[in-house]
């Protein structure tokens, strides 16, 4: 049974992946994957050169800058990369031996279609921001414009199979451990 976390910036997706290493359960995160991937595989390499330019490495790491003025340049860029980043990850994922997996972009991403369950990690919008702000040092502005770049929460909870609530009021450990149950026994 494949499971994913996913959850909208400042929901605290990461915060309830480390809570599951507690419970033993290793998770597989889609970001670092690809930010390995982009700097170790000589394919990826290749390919993302070949779409976006020579800039798109420095030596032999990716040129975060170059990469994301980019993507950021129009949808059709953003297609692109993520035409060749994401197959690799999905690749990379379904032969790790992993059986949980975090990713941000599930839906986007399509990686959906890569897991059995989807548990989604929620928190008010006014928790969100004040978590975004204080860890990346931005304004709220700053902080309400990644959101709304994102697929929007609601949303994503209704496509999920659970939803944790990370408001910092209701009890993580309790809800972990009903899924950690639920995905046991196949019961939702």
């Amino acid at each position: 049974m494949k499971t994913a976390i996913t959850g909208g910036i400042g929901s605290g997706k990461s915060y309830v992946c480390r809570l599951l290493s507690e419970y033993g359960v290793q998770v597989y995160d889609c970001d670092s994957a690809a930010k390995r991937i982009m700097r170790e595989s000589v394919e990826v390499r290749r390919q993302l050169t070949e779409a976006i330019g020579e800039g798109a490495y420095n030596g032999n790491e990716p040129d975060k800058a170059y990469i994301a003025s980019f993507i950021l340049a129009s949808d059709e860029n953003a297609k692109l990369v993520n035409s060749v980043i994401h197959p690799a990850v999905a690749k990379d994922f379904m032969t790790s031996g992993y059986d949980f997996m975090e990713c941000a972009i599930l839906y986007t991403s399509g990686f959906d279609k890569l897991v059995d369950k989807v548990v989604c990690v929620t928190a008010p919008l006014d928790v969100r921001i004040d978590r975004i702000m204080k860890r990346n040092g931005i304004t709220k502005m700053k902080a309400q414009e990644w959101i709304d770049c994102q697929m929007c929460q609601e949303e994503v909870a209704k496509r999920s199979d659970y939803v944790i609530q990370n408001d910092g009021k209701e009890d993580l450990n309790c809800q972990i451990e009903k899924i950690l149950e639920s995905v046991k026994t196949g019961r939702q």
